[in-house]
Protein backbone atom coordinates (compact mmCIF):
# COMPACT_ATOMS: atom_id res chain seq x y z
CA UNK A 1 0.00 0.00 0.00
CA UNK A 2 2.89 2.34 0.71
CA UNK A 3 4.03 2.02 -2.91
CA UNK A 4 0.58 3.09 -4.07
CA UNK A 5 0.72 6.12 -1.75
CA UNK A 6 4.21 7.01 -2.99
CA UNK A 7 3.04 6.89 -6.62
CA UNK A 8 0.11 9.15 -5.80
CA UNK A 9 2.40 11.57 -3.97
CA UNK A 10 4.74 11.67 -6.99
CA UNK A 11 1.79 12.53 -9.23
CA UNK A 12 0.65 15.21 -6.79
CA UNK A 13 4.12 16.78 -6.73
CA UNK A 14 4.39 16.55 -10.53
CA UNK A 15 1.11 18.44 -10.89
CA UNK A 16 1.76 21.03 -8.17
CA UNK A 17 2.41 23.83 -10.60
CA UNK A 18 -0.46 22.98 -12.92
CA UNK A 19 -2.98 22.73 -10.08
CA UNK A 20 -1.87 25.69 -7.97
CA UNK A 21 0.30 27.89 -10.26
CA UNK A 22 2.89 28.09 -7.49
CA UNK A 23 5.86 29.02 -9.67
CA UNK A 24 3.87 31.93 -11.07
CA UNK A 25 3.00 33.02 -7.54
CA UNK A 26 6.60 32.56 -6.35
CA UNK A 27 9.41 30.32 -7.68
CA UNK A 28 10.82 30.08 -4.14
CA UNK A 29 7.46 28.97 -2.76
CA UNK A 30 7.14 26.31 -5.46
CA UNK A 31 10.69 24.92 -5.23
CA UNK A 32 10.73 24.67 -1.43
CA UNK A 33 7.33 22.98 -1.16
CA UNK A 34 8.25 20.57 -3.96
CA UNK A 35 11.54 19.63 -2.30
CA UNK A 36 10.01 19.19 1.17
CA UNK A 37 7.11 17.01 -0.04
CA UNK A 38 9.56 14.83 -2.01
CA UNK A 39 11.52 13.76 1.09
CA UNK A 40 11.30 10.16 2.25
CA UNK A 41 8.77 9.42 4.97
CA UNK A 42 6.91 6.53 6.61
CA UNK A 43 3.50 7.68 5.21
CA UNK A 44 1.81 6.19 8.28
CA UNK A 45 -1.24 8.46 8.17
CA UNK A 46 -2.32 7.93 4.54
CA UNK A 47 -1.71 4.19 4.86
CA UNK A 48 -3.96 3.98 7.92
CA UNK A 49 -6.60 6.09 6.18
CA UNK A 50 -6.71 3.59 3.29
CA UNK A 51 -6.77 0.60 5.65
CA UNK A 52 -9.64 2.24 7.55
CA UNK A 53 -11.60 2.58 4.31
CA UNK A 54 -10.80 -0.78 2.71
CA UNK A 55 -11.43 -2.60 5.97
CA UNK A 56 -15.12 -1.78 5.57
CA UNK A 57 -15.47 -1.62 1.77
CA UNK A 58 -14.81 -4.10 -1.02
CA UNK A 59 -13.07 -1.69 -3.38
CA UNK A 60 -11.32 1.67 -3.49
CA UNK A 61 -13.37 4.50 -5.01
CA UNK A 62 -11.88 6.98 -7.48
CA UNK A 63 -9.64 9.48 -5.69
CA UNK A 64 -9.13 7.45 -2.47
CA UNK A 65 -5.33 7.62 -2.62
CA UNK A 66 -5.29 11.30 -3.56
CA UNK A 67 -7.63 11.95 -0.63
CA UNK A 68 -5.28 9.95 1.62
CA UNK A 69 -2.52 12.46 0.82
CA UNK A 70 -4.47 15.05 2.81
CA UNK A 71 -3.07 13.44 5.96
CA UNK A 72 0.51 13.46 4.65
CA UNK A 73 0.17 17.14 3.70
CA UNK A 74 -1.32 17.92 7.12
CA UNK A 75 1.66 16.15 8.68
CA UNK A 76 4.14 18.13 6.56
CA UNK A 77 2.44 21.40 7.50
CA UNK A 78 2.79 20.50 11.18
CA UNK A 79 6.42 19.43 10.78
CA UNK A 80 7.34 22.80 9.28
CA UNK A 81 5.75 24.67 12.18
CA UNK A 82 7.08 22.22 14.82
CA UNK A 83 10.64 22.68 13.61
CA UNK A 84 10.35 26.45 14.06
CA UNK A 85 8.95 26.03 17.57
CA UNK A 86 11.54 23.41 18.55
CA UNK A 87 14.42 25.26 16.83
CA UNK A 88 15.18 22.01 14.98
CA UNK A 89 17.77 22.36 12.22
CA UNK A 90 17.13 18.98 10.56
CA UNK A 91 14.06 17.18 9.24
CA UNK A 92 14.11 13.79 7.51
CA UNK A 93 17.89 13.98 7.18
CA UNK A 94 17.91 17.39 5.49
CA UNK A 95 17.74 21.02 6.63
CA UNK A 96 14.40 22.10 8.10
CA UNK A 97 12.23 24.39 6.02
CA UNK A 98 13.01 27.52 8.06
CA UNK A 99 16.74 26.76 7.85
CA UNK A 100 16.55 26.54 4.06
CA UNK A 101 14.65 29.81 3.88
CA UNK A 102 17.02 31.62 6.23
CA UNK A 103 19.82 30.51 3.91
CA UNK A 104 17.80 31.79 0.94
CA UNK A 105 17.58 35.22 2.61
CA UNK A 106 21.16 35.41 3.86
CA UNK A 107 22.27 38.11 1.39
CA UNK A 108 19.17 40.26 1.78
CA UNK A 109 19.52 43.38 3.93
CA UNK A 110 17.28 45.43 6.19
CA UNK A 111 14.56 42.78 6.32
CA UNK A 112 11.68 42.94 8.79
CA UNK A 113 11.18 39.18 8.50
CA UNK A 114 13.29 36.03 8.32
CA UNK A 115 13.17 32.46 7.06
CA UNK A 116 11.08 31.37 10.03
CA UNK A 117 8.33 33.76 8.94
CA UNK A 118 8.45 32.47 5.37
CA UNK A 119 8.30 28.87 6.62
CA UNK A 120 5.14 29.64 8.65
CA UNK A 121 3.52 30.89 5.45
CA UNK A 122 4.62 27.78 3.55
CA UNK A 123 3.10 25.61 6.27
CA UNK A 124 -0.19 27.48 5.86
CA UNK A 125 -0.13 26.78 2.11
CA UNK A 126 0.43 23.07 2.80
CA UNK A 127 -2.59 23.05 5.11
CA UNK A 128 -4.75 24.49 2.32
CA UNK A 129 -3.42 21.79 -0.02
CA UNK A 130 -4.34 19.13 2.54
CA UNK A 131 -7.97 20.24 2.59
CA UNK A 132 -8.07 20.40 -1.20
CA UNK A 133 -6.54 16.92 -1.62
CA UNK A 134 -9.12 15.39 0.71
CA UNK A 135 -11.97 16.45 -1.60
CA UNK A 136 -10.65 14.23 -4.44
CA UNK A 137 -12.41 11.04 -3.26
CA UNK A 138 -15.75 10.17 -4.87
CA UNK A 139 -18.04 9.16 -2.04
CA UNK A 140 -21.41 10.10 -0.66
CA UNK A 141 -21.44 13.81 0.28
CA UNK A 142 -22.65 13.13 3.84
CA UNK A 143 -19.78 10.70 4.43
CA UNK A 144 -17.25 13.14 2.97
CA UNK A 145 -18.50 15.89 5.24
CA UNK A 146 -18.21 13.72 8.37
CA UNK A 147 -14.70 12.57 7.39
CA UNK A 148 -13.62 16.13 6.62
CA UNK A 149 -14.84 17.20 10.05
CA UNK A 150 -12.57 14.53 11.55
CA UNK A 151 -9.61 15.86 9.54
CA UNK A 152 -10.26 19.40 10.79
CA UNK A 153 -10.72 18.08 14.34
CA UNK A 154 -7.38 16.27 14.11
CA UNK A 155 -5.67 19.53 13.11
CA UNK A 156 -7.40 21.39 15.95
CA UNK A 157 -6.41 18.87 18.63
CA UNK A 158 -2.85 18.60 17.36
CA UNK A 159 -2.41 22.37 17.51
CA UNK A 160 -3.94 22.36 20.99
CA UNK A 161 -1.53 19.61 22.03
CA UNK A 162 1.42 21.68 20.83
CA UNK A 163 0.13 24.67 22.79
CA UNK A 164 -0.33 22.61 25.98
CA UNK A 165 3.10 21.00 25.58
CA UNK A 166 4.78 24.39 25.33
CA UNK A 167 3.10 25.57 28.52
CA UNK A 168 4.03 22.29 30.22
CA UNK A 169 7.64 23.14 29.39
CA UNK A 170 7.64 25.97 31.93
CA UNK A 171 6.22 23.78 34.67
CA UNK A 172 8.88 22.51 37.14
CA UNK A 173 9.83 18.92 36.36
CA UNK A 174 8.87 17.76 39.87
CA UNK A 175 5.30 18.93 39.25
CA UNK A 176 4.84 16.97 36.02
CA UNK A 177 2.52 13.98 36.28
CA UNK A 178 2.18 10.88 34.12
CA UNK A 179 -1.30 12.09 33.17
CA UNK A 180 0.18 15.39 31.92
CA UNK A 181 2.45 13.49 29.58
CA UNK A 182 -0.22 11.13 28.29
CA UNK A 183 -2.48 14.11 27.63
CA UNK A 184 0.17 15.53 25.29
CA UNK A 185 0.65 12.14 23.64
CA UNK A 186 -3.09 11.84 23.04
CA UNK A 187 -3.63 15.35 21.64
CA UNK A 188 -0.39 15.97 19.79
CA UNK A 189 0.31 12.55 18.29
CA UNK A 190 -2.25 9.79 18.79
CA UNK A 191 -5.25 11.63 17.42
CA UNK A 192 -3.89 12.73 14.05
CA UNK A 193 -1.31 9.99 13.53
CA UNK A 194 -3.45 6.92 14.17
CA UNK A 195 -6.99 7.50 15.49
CA UNK A 196 -8.26 10.11 13.04
CA UNK A 197 -6.80 8.57 9.84
CA UNK A 198 -8.37 5.20 10.68
CA UNK A 199 -11.70 6.75 11.70
CA UNK A 200 -11.78 9.00 8.61
CA UNK A 201 -11.37 6.00 6.33
CA UNK A 202 -14.05 4.02 8.15
CA UNK A 203 -16.48 6.97 8.07
CA UNK A 204 -16.00 7.36 4.31
CA UNK A 205 -16.65 3.64 3.84
CA UNK A 206 -19.94 3.85 5.76
CA UNK A 207 -18.90 1.79 8.78
CA UNK A 208 -21.26 1.64 11.76
CA UNK A 209 -20.73 4.29 14.42
CA UNK A 210 -19.82 1.69 17.06
CA UNK A 211 -17.10 0.25 14.79
CA UNK A 212 -15.73 3.73 14.09
CA UNK A 213 -15.55 4.43 17.84
CA UNK A 214 -13.66 1.18 18.48
CA UNK A 215 -11.27 1.91 15.64
CA UNK A 216 -10.66 5.41 17.00
CA UNK A 217 -9.96 4.02 20.50
CA UNK A 218 -7.62 1.46 18.98
CA UNK A 219 -5.78 4.26 17.19
CA UNK A 220 -5.44 6.33 20.35
CA UNK A 221 -3.71 3.44 22.15
CA UNK A 222 -1.37 2.84 19.21
CA UNK A 223 -0.65 6.53 18.86
CA UNK A 224 0.44 6.85 22.49
CA UNK A 225 2.66 3.80 22.07
CA UNK A 226 4.12 5.29 18.89
CA UNK A 227 4.97 8.54 20.69
CA UNK A 228 6.73 6.64 23.48
CA UNK A 229 8.79 4.84 20.84
CA UNK A 230 9.57 8.21 19.24
CA UNK A 231 10.71 9.48 22.66
CA UNK A 232 13.05 6.49 22.96
CA UNK A 233 14.51 7.20 19.50
CA UNK A 234 14.77 10.93 20.26
CA UNK A 235 16.76 10.16 23.41
CA UNK A 236 18.73 7.01 22.60
CA UNK A 237 18.73 6.92 18.78
CA UNK A 238 21.49 8.05 16.51
CA UNK A 239 21.23 10.84 13.94
CA UNK A 240 21.21 8.36 11.03
CA UNK A 241 18.06 6.81 12.49
CA UNK A 242 16.19 9.97 13.46
CA UNK A 243 17.10 12.27 10.59
CA UNK A 244 18.17 14.90 13.13
CA UNK A 245 20.82 15.22 15.84
CA UNK A 246 20.75 12.69 18.67
CA UNK A 247 19.81 13.62 22.26
CA UNK A 248 17.22 15.93 20.67
CA UNK A 249 14.49 15.45 23.27
CA UNK A 250 16.83 16.03 26.22
CA UNK A 251 18.38 19.09 24.60
CA UNK A 252 14.90 20.53 24.01
CA UNK A 253 13.96 19.68 27.63
CA UNK A 254 10.89 17.75 26.51
CA UNK A 255 8.73 16.31 29.26
CA UNK A 256 8.58 12.67 28.19
CA UNK A 257 7.57 9.47 29.94
CA UNK A 258 11.26 8.54 30.12
CA UNK A 259 12.12 11.73 31.98
CA UNK A 260 9.08 11.53 34.28
CA UNK A 261 9.97 7.96 35.27
CA UNK A 262 13.67 8.69 35.77
CA UNK A 263 13.02 11.74 37.95
CA UNK A 264 10.69 9.73 40.17
CA UNK A 265 13.04 6.74 40.42
CA UNK A 266 16.51 8.22 40.92
CA UNK A 267 18.45 9.49 43.93
CA UNK A 268 18.88 13.10 45.07
CA UNK A 269 21.92 13.70 42.84
CA UNK A 270 20.08 12.33 39.83
CA UNK A 271 17.07 14.54 40.55
CA UNK A 272 19.33 17.59 40.80
CA UNK A 273 21.00 16.79 37.47
CA UNK A 274 17.65 16.35 35.73
CA UNK A 275 16.26 19.56 37.26
CA UNK A 276 19.30 21.50 36.05
CA UNK A 277 18.93 20.37 32.44
CA UNK A 278 15.15 20.82 32.45
CA UNK A 279 15.21 24.22 34.10
CA UNK A 280 16.26 25.95 30.90
CA UNK A 281 19.94 26.39 31.77
CA UNK A 282 22.41 26.05 28.92
CA UNK A 283 23.96 22.59 28.91
CA UNK A 284 26.64 20.91 26.88
CA UNK A 285 26.87 17.41 25.46
CA UNK A 286 28.52 16.13 28.63
CA UNK A 287 25.43 16.97 30.70
CA UNK A 288 23.09 15.58 28.03
CA UNK A 289 24.91 12.26 27.95
CA UNK A 290 24.79 12.19 31.76
CA UNK A 291 21.01 12.49 31.66
CA UNK A 292 20.81 9.68 29.13
CA UNK A 293 22.87 7.47 31.46
CA UNK A 294 20.57 8.41 34.34
CA UNK A 295 17.53 7.34 32.31
CA UNK A 296 19.10 3.95 31.70
CA UNK A 297 20.22 3.51 35.30
CA UNK A 298 16.74 4.36 36.61
CA UNK A 299 15.22 1.64 34.43
CA UNK A 300 13.27 4.23 32.45
CA UNK A 301 14.07 2.71 29.06
CA UNK A 302 12.76 -0.68 30.17
CA UNK A 303 9.73 1.01 31.72
CA UNK A 304 8.92 2.84 28.48
CA UNK A 305 9.26 -0.36 26.46
CA UNK A 306 6.89 -2.04 28.91
CA UNK A 307 4.34 0.74 28.40
CA UNK A 308 4.52 0.21 24.63
CA UNK A 309 3.86 -3.51 25.03
CA UNK A 310 0.91 -2.90 27.36
CA UNK A 311 -0.65 -0.36 24.98
CA UNK A 312 -0.17 -2.71 22.05
CA UNK A 313 -1.85 -5.56 23.96
CA UNK A 314 -4.80 -3.32 24.87
CA UNK A 315 -5.14 -2.22 21.25
CA UNK A 316 -5.12 -5.79 19.94
CA UNK A 317 -7.92 -6.75 22.33
CA UNK A 318 -10.01 -4.02 20.70
CA UNK A 319 -9.20 -4.90 17.11
CA UNK A 320 -10.06 -8.57 17.47
CA UNK A 321 -13.64 -7.47 18.19
CA UNK A 322 -13.83 -5.21 15.12
CA UNK A 323 -15.93 -6.32 12.17
CA UNK A 324 -13.31 -5.36 9.61
CA UNK A 325 -12.43 -7.41 6.57
CA UNK A 326 -10.03 -10.06 7.87
CA UNK A 327 -7.13 -9.30 5.53
CA UNK A 328 -7.12 -5.60 6.44
CA UNK A 329 -7.48 -6.30 10.13
CA UNK A 330 -4.46 -8.64 9.87
CA UNK A 331 -2.57 -5.99 7.86
CA UNK A 332 -3.32 -3.41 10.54
CA UNK A 333 -2.04 -5.66 13.33
CA UNK A 334 1.11 -6.50 11.34
CA UNK A 335 1.73 -2.84 10.43
CA UNK A 336 1.28 -1.74 14.04
CA UNK A 337 3.65 -4.36 15.44
CA UNK A 338 6.27 -3.44 12.85
CA UNK A 339 6.31 0.29 13.54
CA UNK A 340 6.18 -0.22 17.31
CA UNK A 341 9.06 -2.68 17.59
CA UNK A 342 11.73 -1.40 19.99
Amino acid sequence: MKNRIERELSLFIRDLNRNYSLSRLSPALFSNIKEFLSRDGKRIRPILFCIGYLGFSKQAPFGLYRSALSLELLHDFMLVHDDIIDKSAMRRGKPSMHVLLNKYLKHAKNLKFNGDDLAIAIGDVMYAMALDAFLAVRERPERKELALRKLISAALYTGSGEFIELLLGIKPIEQISKNDIYKIYAYKTANYTFASPLAMGAVLAGAKERQIKKLFDYGMLLGCAFQIKDDIIGTFGESQETGKSNLTDIKEAKRTLLVWHAYNHCDRKGKAAIKKVFSGEKTGKKELFKIRRLLSAAGSLDYARGEIKNLLLQSERIITALKMRKNYRAALISFSRKILSV
